[in-house]
């Protein structure tokens, strides 16, 4: 016990209680005694009272980013609603443009060949493993086609009929070995046989024989159908002249032609039912 009063806690607690002492002496003395209680209350609740107007703050702080937050998302919503519209705007539009630039197309293919009748067709399938291109077309004997008929695009020749059914018709391509071509070369008028090649097809390229041994053909040279077989209407475009070589035999000249058709990726042909010479 002894040991107590001459220790570091008596001498707090002799401190804190002169302190509490005197600061009652001098509340009485003003007058202020009766408010003691409140003021220790209020000195006590400081602390508290400024970590809750932190809090508050701090909360009012996250409230307000999240409302920014949920405006900027309803803004992006929005915006993302709008692109997707401008987007289907496009979509429409290049439909429209599609489908005016075809009736164009078809509007000029007639007016330059008013002695052909001509169906127009889709191609609908490719044979993958087919080396020549050639390809299935979405009409038939129902719409007037049949075997041999030709087929183009705007640009020349593509080949002509193999097979036919009611509503599809399957077609070769000149890439093709099977299909022979009569052919003039358009400046020169030398004749020739135009026809697919097993190496030349290979490149995208026909092959144009028989061609004079002095031929004064050149490269660029428009090649064209002659018409004389009946299969084929005359003056359609088969290609251009990519270069000139001497045959094997010697005997005689030919070209290496490149189609004017893209006829690896047509879409759109027109068959020629019937014509007049």
């Amino acid at each position: 016990m002894k040991g107590f009063f001459s220790g570091t806690k008596f001498k707090i607690l002799i401190s804190i209680f002169v302190l509490v002492a005197g600061f009652t002496t001098y509340a009485a003395a003003s007058g202020n005694l009766s408010v003691l209680p409140q003021k220790l209350l209020a000195s006590i609740m400081v602390p508290f009272q400024r970590v809750s107007v932190f809090f508050s703050n701090g909360a009012d702080e996250i409230w307000s980013q999240f409302d920014e937050f949920t405006e900027t998302t309803q803004e992006n919503e929005a915006l993302t609603q709008e692109l997707s519209e401008l987007r289907n705007q496009l979509v429409d539009y290049h439909k429209i443009k599609a489908e005016n630039d075809l009736y164009q197309k078809t509007l000029n293919i007639q007016d330059e060949h008013p002695e052909y009748t001509q169906v127009i067709a889709t191609v609908i399938a490719r044979d993958p493993l087919e080396k020549f291109y050639s390809f299935t077309i979405d009409k038939g004997t129902s719409s007037g086609i049949e075997v041999d008929d030709v087929v183009h695009c705007a640009e020349g020749l593509i080949g002509k009929v193999l097979e036919v059914g009611p509503n599809y018709s399957k077609v070769i391509t000149i890439l093709d070995p099977r299909l022979n071509v009569g052919s003039i070369i358009s400046r020169t008028r030398e004749l020739g046989t135009m026809s697919g090649d097993s190496l030349i097809s290979l490149d995208g390229n026909i092959k144009l024989s028989y061609l004079p041994k002095e031929t004064m053909a050149n490269h660029n040279d428009i090649v064209v159908t002659t018409g004389g077989s009946g299969i084929f209407p005359k003056d359609l475009v088969l290609g251009t002249i990519d270069d000139i070589l001497t045959d094997p035999s010697g005997k005689s000249n030919y070209a290496i032609v490149s189609p004017a058709a893209e006829i690896d990726s047509v879409t759109l042909v027109y068959v020629i039912t019937d014509f007049t010479a």
